[in-house]
């Protein structure tokens, strides 16, 4: 399958954001450039709504056509796609104080069990703690393919859309009921929830399922109910400027106010909602769809990479020059960025696309399905290439 240019786009931007706004660490780009870096944990969200698009198509249109997932080949594809490039970055985390933005680091055996987003719990532990969000893919990736399969069984539109409709109001409620019981008490007593926060309403999994599920929503869309899409795609123009709308409300909530009560509960599906339907018109033959931004597929490619490796350049980097350059912000950021790319380029190189052609040359394409088989070959054997940030 081709890469989708317009999704590149959306990628591109996502990891540009999500680094722009991790450098608050190095002093940023400065005065005037405020809320666009302290919105830029929004790209992560975006993220999450193309992971749950991407992998959604491919395990529903496989479910369609056979009614049946590869679980092996799927896990597989998985763990060769994510696995080497996270160790060696673990591995220097682990082993390269000078590499971690904080001295203090959780234990080392919640970043490989995937199980950092649901138990931190030591704020002077913060290095390697932009791993939360690919504990929330890895999580996903574990379930999702069982859960969709179970549903398959029972296929129904009205059972499909109250799991989602369950799942939205069940964070909405969740999240209310943590937000009463771990920090309204903080901020009455006028503390600084950060914490609790992090801990109990940021990281966790189930606080943070609305991009997931906007994805999958989009995704089944797309498999089950393509006439609905391609009239949704005829009317991509609109979609974009609601997504933008509800972006530019989102920022407004959430600024200055990430802790407060009103964005803490409805602010994520706010954000989903605007992601969702960049993603749904970048997703076709639309004018976003084909557009091409010299420079977006490489960021696009090399996103994951970047995404593991850019607080540890920074903080490498920041060692080395210091405040030596602190009257020319704008050369310093750029110095912190050509750095930044060059670190990701290094592992993407180095390591990611070794892995990714070693795998793809050794995958089972067009394998003979057997009539009946359980876990029979599928389009998740042939998985395309464009897998978003933690794929």
């Amino acid at each position: 399958m081709d890469r989708q240019p317009g999704l590149d786009t959306l990628r591109a931007i996502a990891i540009a954001w999500v680094m722009l706004f991790h450098s608050y660490l190095v002093g940023g780009l400065g005065e005037g450039f405020g809320q666009l870096e302290r919105s830029g944990w929004m790209g992560v969200d975006l993220f999450f709504v193309l992971s749950g698009f991407l992998i959604g198509r491919q395990v529903l249109a496989s479910l369609q056509r056979t009614g049946s997932v590869d679980f092996p080949a799927f896990y597989k594809r998985r763990a060769i796609r994510i696995l080497p490039a996270f160790f060696v970055v673990l591995t220097l985390y682990a082993f390269w104080p000078a590499w971690r933005e904080t001295q203090g680091m959780q234990p080392l055996w919640q970043f490989p069990t995937f199980t950092f987003n649901l138990l931190y719990d030591n704020g002077d532990n913060y290095a390697f703690s932009h791993v939360w969000s690919l504990c929330v893919e890895e999580q996903f990736y574990l379930v999702f393919p069982f859960l969709a399969l179970l549903l398959s069984r029972r296929s129904s539109v009205r059972a499909f859309v109250a799991v989602c409709t369950f799942m939205l109001i069940g964070g909405i409620a969740l999240r209310a009921g943590l937000w009463w019981h771990y920090i309204e008490p903080i901020v009455k007593a006028g503390g600084r929830p950060g914490l609790p926060y992090l801990r109990y309403l940021y990281y966790p999994t189930w606080s943070r399922c609305d991009g997931l599920l906007a994805g999958v929503l989009i995704a089944a869309i797309t498999v089950y109910r393509p006439t609905m899409m391609a009239r949704m795609h005829a009317h991509a123009g609109k979609i974009l400027v609601g997504g933008l709308a509800c972006l530019g409300a989102s920022i407004v909530l959430f600024d200055g106010a990430r802790v407060d009560f009103w964005p803490c509960v409805l602010g994520y599906p706010l954000v989903a909602l605007s992601m969702a339907m960049f993603v749904t018109a970048a997703s076709g033959p639309t004018r976003l769809g084909r557009l091409r931004i010299p420079g977006a597929g490489w960021l696009a490619r090399a996103s994951y990479s970047l995404y593991l490796s850019h607080k540890g350049v920074f903080t490498l980097v920041d060692t080395a020059i210091g405040d030596s350059l602190d009257d020319h912000r704008f050369v310093r950021f750029a110095i912190f960025a050509a750095a930044t790319l060059a670190g990701g380029a290094v592992l993407h190189y180095a390591v990611e696309r070794p892995f990714l052609s070693w795998r793809d040359r050794h995958a089972p394409v067009g394998a003979p399905t057997k009539p009946g088989h359980r876990f029979c070959r599928s389009a998740l054997a042939r998985e395309p290439s464009t897998d978003p940030l933690k794929r």
